[in-house]
């Protein structure tokens, strides 16, 4: 199979680049408007192609293909995930905050109605670039393309926006399937769900095969899904100490006494705690969350807090390296940026063997 040219729109720090080339494509340009991104494609250029700091609202798709050095017959395949946060779960229910009420009503044992979720979006402009996704992929007039978000997209108050998207793709002729999957079920040791829409000018795409399995008895032909132990080992070197990673404060020595795989509820008397700190659901689950060595991660977060976790099973923070193995970058792969930036772009990241996967079933749909 020929090489397939690509552009990644959105690229971040082109986790979906990674994953195109992984699979053997030849992505010929990345379209990200952060500075700090763009310095990380930069330093892992051999994934990339030519990079463009640039708003997608000011392109054409033939400035798309003029930047890939692409004719108008060359195969194209676009892809790219447009922000997520406008579709997030943690802005449906931190919006207006009626859900944290009710759980904290709830363990206080008060017998209280579940308030109804938002029917209606909250205002944000960043909607609107789904529809400049789909604007470049028509203009292009690309032969396929891989769209990411998180599953929440398809909650019933964003849903017209992804109907939209695929309406306007099966009137220009576009074969669609719609994907949410797992990375952990395509070798990513973390348990991150996210949502795909797959395009062709020839066929649907089909379902990505997965490629590892929690429970091998079942699978007995997929490999048995990787752990945080496996994907970090070596990692815990001096070399790669980091002084944002040491722990100090309020909560340091709750942190020490959670076992591995476990959250604050272990300071619970519905934990057995003898002299228990918290009660059971008056915290978010990932407070004070601690990876198991033997079990995938949970999903990493872009803007954690303090205290929010995943943290190490040793009691610390996740080093850069560490996040990135995580997301299942290559080693050797460079974050740039501030710390805080660092973690921004990693927990914003598709996971490369994931995009892999995605891009290939497109590939194979238009080949």
């Amino acid at each position: 199979m020929r090489e397939i040219p690509v552009i990644d729109l959105f690229a971040g720090i082109g986790g979906l680049s990674v994953g195109a080339t992984q699979f053997g494509c030849d992505v010929r340009a990345s379209v990200e408007i952060d500075a700090v991104a763009c310095s990380t494609l930069a330093a892992n250029s051999e994934f990339h192609g030519k990079i463009a700091q640039a708003d997608v609202r000011g392109l054409t798709g033939k400035d798309l293909r003029k930047m890939a050095g692409l004719s108008k017959r060359d195969p194209l395949v676009v892809v790219g995930g447009a922000p997520c946060q406008p579709f997030s779960k943690a802005a449906y229910w931190t919006e207006e905050g009626g859900e944290s009420r009710y759980r904290a009503a709830r363990a206080a044992g008060e017998m209280v109605e579940r308030p109804a979720p938002p029917s209606s979006p909250r205002p944000d402009e960043r909607r609107s670039l789904v529809e400049e996704f789909w604007r470049l992929i028509n203009e292009a007039d690309a032969d396929g393309f891989v769209f990411e978000n998180v599953p929440s997209i398809s909650h019933p108050r964003n849903r017209p926006v992804l109907e939209g998207f695929k309406s306007l793709a099966l009137a220009a002729g576009y074969s669609v399937s719609e994907h949410v999957a797992n990375a952990a079920d395509y070798g990513v040791a973390q348990t991150r769900k996210r949502l795909f829409l797959l395009g062709s000018r020839k066929r649907v795409p089909e379902t990505p095969s997965k490629t590892h399995t929690d429970d091998p008895l079942r699978d007995p032909f997929l490999s048995p899904t990787v752990t945080s132990g496996e994907a970090l080992e070596g990692l815990d070197a001096e070399g790669y100490f980091e002084p944002e990673e040491l722990i100090k404060g309020r909560w340091a020595r709750h942190l020490t006494e959670v076992p591995p795989g476990w959250n604050y509820k272990a300071h619970t008397a519905w934990a057995g705690h003898p002299n228990p700190t918290f009660e059971t659901e008056r915290r978010f689950w990932n407070f004070l969350l601690k990876l198991s060595p033997d079990r995938p991660s949970w999903t990493i977060a872009a803007s954690p807090g303090p205290w929010t976790g995943p943290f190490h099973w040793t009691s610390r923070r996740l080093r850069t390296v560490e996040l990135a193995a995580l997301q299942g970058f290559p080693r050797g792969y460079a974050i740039q940026g501030s710390r805080r930036e660092r973690v921004r772009q990693l927990g914003n990241a598709v996971p490369p063997p994931l995009g892999k996967a995605m891009v290939g079933a497109v590939v194979e749909a238009i080949s």
